[in-house]
């Protein structure tokens, strides 16, 4: 058995090594990114490659002209060796109490029909009524969520109830064709790096024996859907819908900046007419 480093011995990634991955996970050359960040290409390498240390306002420079994500700028400025800049503040902190009031206002404003908001990793944070009716519909007890509180972990994970055998699969009509599009946008989250758990995540989901091979591998001519259609049930009873994810803005703590509000709007009058009916009953 391998011998483990205590913490304080682990090496951190150098600021170069960090920013060079970040550069091509963005698909820029260091020219393109010193334009875009209006400095110079020499400066840019020389941090690359070690040469030049780089102030603590040169690391937010970059890091912004990247569009690197607040959790991520801090482990930048930490390679750098300077202190985090973005906190990182709890939903159910007192100090959260007008953004969960925004939050509600949301999912509430959104009935009859269902709204989740989820975090980075597609865990549910908070539910409206109508998404707490509609999953428990689907999946039973299980699913029991408290609509308008932030959830309490462990977080149902939206992903895995796609995908699981005993979650959506079999109550989603058109479940490759919606599954397939969620996997491209997590792909791509994987990619963006960052993130332990969606790459974890993603590797659980290709390892299920019902995803297709040619799945496995990203395809860059599959563009990421920006509305996705969603079929419950199958055949005239079924109930259409498309969602969209919505983002807060330009927030400046780390809990609010991965959040991301999924909405189900109704694709078809039929759709809107059952669901508002059923809101009455």
């Amino acid at each position: 058995m391998l011998a483990r480093r205590p913490a304080s011995t682990l090496e951190r990634p150098a600021i170069g090594d960090l920013l060079r991955r970040w550069r091509a996970a963005r698909h820029l050359s260091q020219l393109e990114l010193a334009l875009e960040a209006e400095v110079s290409a020499r400066h840019l390498s020389f941090i690359e490659t070690g040469r030049t240390q780089p102030s603590r306002q040169m690391v937010l420079l970059l890091s912004s002209a990247l569009d690197v994500p607040l959790r991520e700028r801090n482990a930048m400025l930490n390679a750098a060796g300077y202190a985090p800049a973005y906190r990182e503040t709890g939903l159910d902190d007192p100090q959260m109490a007008e953004m969960r009031q925004a939050l509600e206002l949301i999912l509430r404003q959104h009935e009859p029909f269902p709204s989740v908001v989820l975090d980075r990793s597609w865990d549910m944070v908070m539910v409206n009524g109508a998404y707490a009716r509609f999953l428990a519909s689907l999946l039973g007890p299980r699913s029991q969520l408290q609509p308008m509180t932030v959830l309490a972990a462990p977080r149902l994970n939206a992903i895995r109830l796609l995908f699981e055998p005993d979650g959506l699969r079999q109550r989603i009509g058109n479940w490759e064709a919606a599954a397939r599009a969620i996997l491209v946008r997590l792909q791509r989250e994987a990619a963006s790096g960052g993130n332990e758990r969606i790459a974890a995540l993603l590797e659980e989901v290709l390892a299920c024996p019902y995803v297709p091979p040619r799945w496995r591998e990203p395809d860059p001519d599959v563009r990421q859907a920006l509305i996705i259609p969603v079929e419950l049930g199958k055949g005239p009873d079924s109930l259409r819908f498309f969602t969209t994810l919505t983002t807060l803005g330009s927030p400046q703590d780390i809990t609010l900046q991965e959040l991301r509000v999924e909405s189900f709007h109704p694709a078809d009058a039929q759709t809107e007419r059952r669901v508002r009916s059923s809101a009455l009953a």
